[in-house]
């Protein structure tokens, strides 16, 4: 049990809800069963016969079971045969469980799990079953649904003897009352063994409301610890380096940005340290609201870094940074702004004598703002005085990243999280419940809008040659466009045993869940065979360039140079494009084989065109058929640009990650019953009411069971991901 479904207690098992109910109406329906998916089935079995193959020398045991609604045959091989044969007879009922498949034109489930219903149990079985709501638990190979449901109901009697002893119930006697909720043993009682939908429904709302609870007090303690943490405050400074930037600004800020850098600069006035989530619409301007607030650290005498998840994007940050400085990023430099300061690259490929200097730089205080990779992590990076970290792209960074920077500050410094496509309220309530939000929902004046269409390339081939029409016709018009592949294409031959491997992925990419459909029928397109048969074919005679993570980080920079210069017109590149990058005169992107990317990664990337005063075009290129999930995960996307919509069908479709934990979709979610999407009242209601309890009671000294509930939710790995917040 333990290896597979991670039940190793008791309570785990007691937590280890059903998926779904099935009536024996609904499970008995023979005639619409899916392929390929895994079912259980009742039905009475017709015929039994074993037939010999490979000249006597094998034989398979075929049982053709029925239900009235129609006909599916199960079938055994090998020496297990007459042990199923002398169970399997004519006339019998039983429970069958197994993976649709097709043989000889019919369907068939081959070697599966079964339970005869009137065999051991007598009618009586049957009886309760024909009336009765049948859990189907998540199951594995190695262990049933109903092996499971005979555990759980095992383990509810042995309780239910002992009167429930040793069950810490969570939630205070007051909030169940008020909430008209029912007792924790019933709640399991019902979640396991129930007589009706109403039981389910009830128990479903109890612990729906245990899980909120318990992690919004987990939450809310620790926010209640961060502002107890001395913080030196960082108070804008009138005349300063911010002023003096603004005054630069070519253009006037949005409403929002200038909202949302007022929330920023309350915070930093504070004495103790700000925890802000600054989350927004893909180019809505949260890069300049981070330096703004970078800027006005430095007028107070601190110094900002900006943590970037991959060195393109680190040094297109620190390109777009003294870009919009000017020289104001030119401190103690000739042709320098008096008021200026120095503006370090930080990353790991850099030279010796490179790192050398912007450590110096650092320690000094001779440079106020440092953008970089990891490698600002490492323990030889030393600050003078930090006072801001702004850690861009959230979901790429490990807690304990996050944390090794902030230690390096006297005192904790400021924190500011950028996210890089926008997320509901409710998953910023839950993921991110240690910060504060602040939401840049404009996008600033002069962006073009962005047309989004999918290319069905097995369909309809044609659409294809199109595509490359419409780029070089972009490019013709003086215009440049991405084209982006799943895979970079450099990868050894693999022998073909080996071919299921997943080919190897661009080092600088998310670690995104992609969302592919079933079982890949080809290796994912790659950028070297799509730049080379673009030269040689279609934009023959157009300057095609690729770009990948794994190429030297100078050769990097020269590409994204050159592009940027509008001296390339097409950039053939893996994800590494996805984040930060802006290129305004690039107003083509072709996405191959997008089913192969998840959703917010497509309007990510997608957010690269459109970036200046023409429209933007977006060709998303699939092999997928259109009734298949991928395409209507694609046709999503092509149908709006609202990002946070996006976001709460990728979250719908990918099932929430472990909220407290590191991954973002974790393998064990701590999240079982709730569901941060269709529960948003749920959620909100316990966060209110887990502040209000760890105010009165920040120790949770009156509330042991809830601490008993919090110490089984945190254990000691989440704990320190908690206190690293």
């Amino acid at each position: 049990m333990s290896e597979h479904l991670d039940l190793r207690t008791v309570g785990d098992l007691l937590h280890h809800y059903p998926r779904r109910y099935a009536e024996r109406g609904e499970l008995t329906r023979l005639a619409e069963l899916p392929l390929d998916e895994h079912v259980t089935v009742v039905a009475r079995i017709a015929d039994a016969r074993v037939h010999k193959f490979n000249r006597g020398k094998g034989q398979r045991l075929e049982v053709t079971l029925t239900d009235g609604s129609g006909r599916l045959q199960i079938v055994f091989f090998g020496r297990s045969v007459h042990y199923h044969q002398r169970e399997l007879l004519p006339g019998r009922r039983g429970m069958f469980a197994g993976k649709v498949g097709v043989f000889n034109r019919k369907l068939q489930l081959s070697h599966p799990d079964y339970k005869l219903l009137d065999e051991e149990s007598g009618e009586d079985t049957v009886e309760k079953f024909a009336n009765e709501l049948l859990p189907l638990y998540p199951a594995c190979k190695q262990l049933s649904s109903w092996n499971i449901e005979q555990s759980a109901a095992m383990i509810l009697s042995a309780l239910q003897a002992t009167g429930w002893r040793g069950l810490a119930d969570p939630l205070p006697a007051a909030l169940r009352e008020e909430r008209d909720l029912i007792p924790l043993p019933e709640a399991f009682e019902k979640i396991h063994r129930p007589r009706t939908k109403a039981d389910i429904a009830q128990a479903r709302a109890r612990l729906k409301w245990d899980e909120a609870f318990v992690l919004q007090v987990a939450l809310a303690r620790r926010r209640a610890k961060e502002t107890e943490l001395p913080a030196v405050p960082r108070v804008p400074v009138p005349g300063g380096m911010l002023d003096a930037f603004d005054e630069r600004l070519p253009f006037t800020l949005t409403d929002g940005q200038r909202e949302v850098s007022r929330e920023i600069f309350a915070d930093l006035a504070t004495e103790h340290p700000m925890h802000r989530l600054l989350q927004g619409e893909v180019g809505s301007g949260k890069t300049l609201v981070a330096l703004r607030a970078m800027l006005a650290t430095v007028d107070a005498g601190g110094q900002a870094a900006m943590l970037a998840p991959t060195e393109v994007l680190a040094q297109q940050h620190h390109r777009s940074i003294t870009e919009m400085m000017g020289e104001l990023a030119e401190g103690g430099m000739l042709g320098g702004a008096e008021q200026g300061t120095k503006v370090v690259l930080l990353t790991g490929s850099m030279s010796t004598a490179q790192r050398r200097q912007a450590l110096l730089d650092l320690v000094t205080g001779e440079a106020g703002i440092v953008v970089g990779t990891h490698a600002l992590i490492e323990d030889k990076v030393k600050f003078h005085d930090l006072g801001l970290v702004v850690v861009d792209e959230q979901h790429r960074f490990g807690v304990e990243q996050r944390d090794a920077l902030r230690s390096k500050g006297e005192q904790p410094p400021h924190l500011l999280v950028m996210t890089a496509t926008p997320i509901p309220r409710t998953v910023a309530m839950t993921v991110f419940g240690d910060l504060e939000t602040s939401v840049l929902d404009q996008l600033p004046a002069g962006r073009s809008p962005i047309s989004t269409h999918v290319v069905p390339a097995k369909d309809k081939p044609h659409f294809l040659a199109r595509t490359w029409e419409r780029v070089r016709e972009e490019a013709e018009a003086g215009h440049q466009a991405y084209v982006v592949c799943p895979r970079i294409g450099d990868e050894e031959e693999q022998p073909a045993k080996s071919a299921k491997k997943k080919p190897s992925r661009d080092p600088e990419e998310a670690d995104e869940d992609t969302g592919a459909d079933a079982e890949e029928k080809r290796p994912p397109l790659a950028v070297l065979d799509i730049a080379q048969q673009l030269t040689a074919g279609p934009l023959g005679g157009l300057k095609v360039e690729a770009l990948h993570g794994r190429m030297h980080p100078d050769a990097k920079d020269e590409v994204m140079r050159r592009f940027a210069a509008g001296e390339v017109d097409v950039l053939v590149a893996t994800t590494v494009i996805e984040v930060g990058v802006n290129v305004p005169n690039a107003t083509g992107m072709v996405i191959m084989d997008a089913d192969r990317f998840g959703v917010s990664q497509l309007h990510q990337l997608r957010g690269r065109v459109g970036r200046g005063s023409a429209p933007g075009l977006c060709l998303l290129v699939t092999e997928m058929p259109e009734a298949s999930p991928a395409r209507s995960r694609l046709e999503a996307v092509a149908a709006t640009l609202d990002g946070f919509e996006l976001s709460r069908i990728d979250l719908e479709q990918r099932r929430e990650g472990d909220v407290l934990g590191q991954a973002q979709s974790g393998v064990r979610s701590s999240l079982r019953m709730l569901t941060v999407i269709e529960d948003e009242d749920v959620i909100a209601e316990a966060r209110d009411e887990a502040s209000a309890l760890v105010a009165a009671d920040p120790e949770l000294t009156e509330h042991p069971e809830l601490r008993t509930a919090l110490d089984a939710l945190l254990d000691e790995e989440r704990e320190e991901f908690l206190d690293k917040g």
